[in-house]
């Protein structure tokens, strides 16, 4: 972090209180980088947010090649096929999860918010035969199959998407990222069609995985993560910005796995970054050890929490 960059302080983007108590201090513990992040509570609805943050046009240079949504595939060497069956899983199970409320085809439209390198994207044209378009901070026109995407670049909310144009509207893991939540969910309730699904997957505050790592959990993953959100909090915010719940989910289609054991190493490591080739075969072996209680990982609030949403009849 730069001695220069410009920090900005903000209220609570639930009820835009600005009371608010020291909750943690979180560090980037993924990639080392300087710096730390304080995340307080706010008095009045007890949401958890951070205050002091960098400023949105500044965040940017956080999410650089080292950021894990933005790794390209050939940077793994030799354990590439496995990160590729990894990553191939997270968008099978994306479908899975959209499949549970609406069904797709040649005729659907589908925009991923926070689309990163755009394989969830891809995997349902191929699925699917849907028409993709995707929002993300950065463009990646030189990873194989982007230029098909209808890709915009920008925030969410400065968009200009036409109403009621999108079937399916997906935010993995974009909320907690989000400088302005209230008025993404509000851009995505005016594309949505009538009868559109909003499906929304975060990293859940209130679970195991907090409770033992605190703030080396990987949720906080400071300073990309402005708001930490349990269960009564992404729902709160989602039903007041005129939406209906229609399935809430202990899970996602993020492995809990890489929580339980990237919030392990960030304890060890206190704070100096990973390199995560050096750890490819204590994870798997790691995953093998814990495979009982993964197979109950739908049933248990390990970490992860997605909701289903439908438009509120007006």
């Amino acid at each position: 972090m730069s001695p220069e960059t410009t920090f900005e302080k903000t209220t609570c983007a639930l009820c835009h209180s600005g009371e608010a108590d020291a909750f943690l201090t979180g560090q980037d513990d993924l990639t080392g980088k300087p710096g730390n992040f304080s995340f307080v509570k706010c008095r009045s609805c007890g949401f958890v947010y951070q205050s002091p943050r960098i400023v949105v046009n500044e965040i940017v240079d956080f999410y650089d090649d080292n950021y894990i949504a933005h790794r390209q595939r050939k940077s793994w060497g030799i354990f590439t096929p496995f990160y590729n069956w990894v990553m191939g899983k997270m968008d099978r199970d994306k479908l899975k999860i959209v499949s549970r409320r609406i069904g797709l085809g040649p005729e659907s439209r589908v925009l991923d918010v926070g689309c990163a390198v755009g394989t969830f994207l891809l995997h349902l044209r191929e699925k699917r035969g849907v028409r993709i378009s995707g929002v993300d901070f950065k463009k990646f026109e030189h990873y194989p199959g982007f230029e098909t995407i209808d890709f915009h670049q920008g925030l969410f909310y400065e968009q200009s998407f036409e109403s009621n144009t999108f079937d399916l509207v997906t935010m993995w893991h974009f909320l907690e990222h989000d400088y302005d939540p209230r008025k993404s969910l509000q851009t995505a309730r005016r594309v949505l069609k009538d009868g559109g699904l909003l499906v929304i997957e975060v990293p859940r505050l209130d679970s195991l995985s907090f409770f033992l790592y605190g703030k080396r959990w990987p949720g906080v993953q400071a300073p990309q993560h402005t708001g930490l959100y349990d269960r009564k909090h992404l729902r709160q915010i989602v039903e007041s910005e005129g939406f209906e719940i229609v399935e809430h989910l202990p899970y996602g289609a993020f492995p809990s796995y890489f929580y339980l054991f990237m919030g392990f190493l960030f304890l060890f490591r206190n704070g100096k970054g990973v390199n995560l080739r050096e750890w490819a075969i204590p994870y798997v072996l790691g995953q093998l050890l814990l495979s009982p209680i993964l197979l109950f990982e739908k049933f248990l609030n390990l970490s992860m929490q997605t909701v289903l949403c439908r438009k509120r009849s007006e």
